[in-house]
């Protein structure tokens, strides 16, 4: 869906970290976690344990690929956010801008108002991040574009592979 790929420094995976705990807490949900829209998970946060974190991070990216499906249908780019109220536990889902969504589980303990509150926030700040790292990619090691890579050279590979 997105050509180009995502690197994260640790930096920035320790930013948006920051960012998913603290919303857990203010929100009182149960989980957090940061999928893009290719479906790979970026990072979670919670005490949601035992959960299949690969399997709710691609069907999130399905789930979001099918309703900009409906959302064109019906005349809209897409919907950004959704949300699914289950007996126990509900999922609140929000497009980040460009590439990223965010997926907030929560019970009874909290409510809908105050995630959706709360995500607002943290959202406008994981957007901010996600454009700090998508400059950083265009801008290269060098400064000057190109991949994280680019500074690998064939000698290097060959002195990693040498016995």
């Amino acid at each position: 869906m997105h050509d180009k790929q995502l690197v994260m420094h640790e930096e920035d995976f320790q930013r948006v970290l920051s960012v998913i705990r603290r919303l857990v807490k203010d929100a009182n949900a149960r989980g957090c976690y940061v999928v893009d829209r290719n479906g790979q998970l970026i990072g979670e946060a919670g005490e949601m344990q035992g959960i299949d974190t690969t399997s709710l991070a691609s069907l999130t990216a399905g789930c979001i690929a099918a309703t900009c499906g409906l959302a064109k249908i019906v005349g809209e780019d897409e919907f950004p956010v959704h949300f699914h109220q289950g007996q126990k536990d509900n999922l609140h889902i929000t497009l980040v801008p460009k590439r990223i969504i965010l997926v907030v589980i929560f019970d009874d303990r909290s409510s809908l108002g105050l995630v959706r509150l709360r995500v607002k926030k943290a959202g406008g700040e994981l957007a901010r991040i996600f454009e700090d790292i998508e400059k950083k990619a265009d801008q290269g090691p060098s400064g000057g574009g190109g991949t994280p890579f680019a500074e690998i050279t064939d000698e290097d590979i060959d002195n990693l592979f040498s016995v």
